[in-house]
C-alpha cells in the first residue's frame, strides 16, 4: 500500500525576556523587578502579539504550525497562557512549565497542539552548584531542564527542553554547562539503550562544533545517540543569533537515530533556522540580524535577540 506522507513541525525559540510588566515605580530611579527599562503593559502585550506572530508567519511559508515549540526566557505561566489565546494557537495548544530556581526568575517551557500530542508524564531536571566560600548551606542554581515524555500517534518520545548557562563574564558558567550536558548524557544513554526516541532542543550557549555538543552526540563505544543537523548550517553560516560581530548558532534541535529510519511514523526531513525578512532588523547596520525588543537600555520593539529553529519531519500514515 503506498504511504501518505504530510509535514509536521518541531521548533524551539529564546524569546529573549517574554516577561510580565513592571508595577509603575513609587520614584522614577527605582529598581524594576524585570530589570528593563519602561517595561509597562503596553510593551508587554505588543511582544506577546509579537512572538505569535512569528508563528502565523511560520505557518504561512510552511503550511502548517510546530505541533510543538520549545521556549526560554519565559517568566512563569501567565506569558504563555496569554500566548496560547492568540492567534495562530486559538486555545489548541497545552503548556507544560515549571518555575524554576534561575535568579532572574525566567524559565523554559514547552506548548504542544493538544490535537495532536498527548503528554504522558513531564518533570523539570534542577540543577545546584556549590559556592566556594565557608558557609555550606550557600548555592548557586541555573534554569531547569524540562523532561517531557509524549506520545505522537503510536510513537512516544522523550523530549528535553534546554536553556544552558550563559557565556557572560569570560565564560564563568562554562563547568555548569559541563556539568549539566553531562549528566543529560547520561539520561539519553539511558533512554536509547531501552530503544526509546529522544528530541533534545533549546539555546544551548554552545555552537553545534564545540566539545560539549559533539560530545552529546555519541556513547562511551561511539554509538550513535543522537544527530545535529545544525552542524550542517552552521558550517554553512547559519546563525540564529549575534554577539558583536560573531554569528552564533546556539539554537539547536538534536534528535535520536530512529528518526532518520524508514519504518519510523515522523522522519526527519531538514533543519531550519527561521530568519525571516520580518522578524530581521529594521537597522541597515545590522541586516541580517534579528530584531530584538531591546539594545541594551534602549527599547526597539521587535520580536527577540534570537531567530527561532524548527526541524521539518515527514509524518507517515
Amino acid at each position: 500500500m503506498t504511504q501518505i506522507s504530510s509535514k509536521e513541525l518541531i521548533a524551539f525559540y529564546n524569546v529573549e525576556n517574554l516577561i510580565l510588566p513592571d508595577l509603575p515605580p513609587v520614584h522614577i530611579l527605582d529598581p524594576t523587578e524585570s530589570g528593563l527599562r519602561n517595561w509597562n503593559e503596553k510593551r508587554y502585550l505588543n511582544k506577546i502579539f509579537k512572538i505569535s506572530h512569528v508563528f502565523e508567519l511560520m505557518r504561512e511559508s510552511e503550511g502548517v504550525l510546530p505541533m510543538l515549540i520549545g521556549f526560554s526566557e519565559v517568566q512563569g505561566k501567565k506569558p504563555l497562557q496569554e500566548l496560547v489565546l492568540s492567534e495562530p494557537f486559538n486555545s489548541r495548544y497545552g503548556i507544560v512549565h515549571y518555575e524554576s530556581m534561575d535568579e532572574r526568575g525566567v524559565d523554559v517551557a514547552l506548548i504542544y497542539d493538544q490535537n495532536k500530542i498527548e503528554i504522558l508524564a513531564s518533570e523539570p531536571i534542577t540543577y545546584f552548584f556549590e559556592i566556594e566560600d565557608d558557609d555550606p548551606s550557600n548555592y548557586d542554581t541555573t534554569r531547569d531542564v524540562l523532561h517531557c515524555k509524549i506520545r505522537y500517534k503510536n510513537k512516544e518520545i522523550n523530549v528535553f527542553v534546554l536553556h544552558l548557562p550563559s557565556k557572560r563574564e569570560q565564560d564563568i558558567n562554562k563547568p555548569k554547562r559541563d556539568y549539566i550536558l553531562k549528566d543529560l548524557r547520561q539520561s539519553i544513554v539511558s533512554l536509547t539503550k531501552k530503544k526509546e526516541s529522544v528530541i533534545v532542543l533549546g539555546d544551548f550557549n554552545e555552537n553545534p562544533d564545540d566539545q560539549n555538543i559533539t560530545k552529546l552526540l555519541e556513547g562511551e563505544d561511539a554509538e550513535i545517540l543522537l544527530h545535529n543537523p545544525y552542524q550542517e548550517l552552521f558550517a554553512q553560516k547559519n546563525f540564529s543569533t549575534f554577539h558583536y560581530k560573531d554569528g552564533l548558532l546556539f539554537d539547536q534541535i538534536l534528535i535520536s537515530d530512529d528518526f532518520y529510519q524508514p519504518d519510523n511514523v515522523l522522519q526527519f526531513k531538514k533543519a531550519s533556522v527561521y530568519n525571516a525578512e520580518k522578524l530581521s532588523s529594521r537597522d541597515s547596520r545590522f541586516s541580517g540580524r534579528p530584531f530584538r525588543t531591546y539594545a541594551g537600555t534602549r527599547y526597539l520593539g521587535g520580536y527577540s535577540d534570537h531567530y527561532p529553529v524548527f526541524a521539518t519531519f515527514d509524518n507517515l500514515f
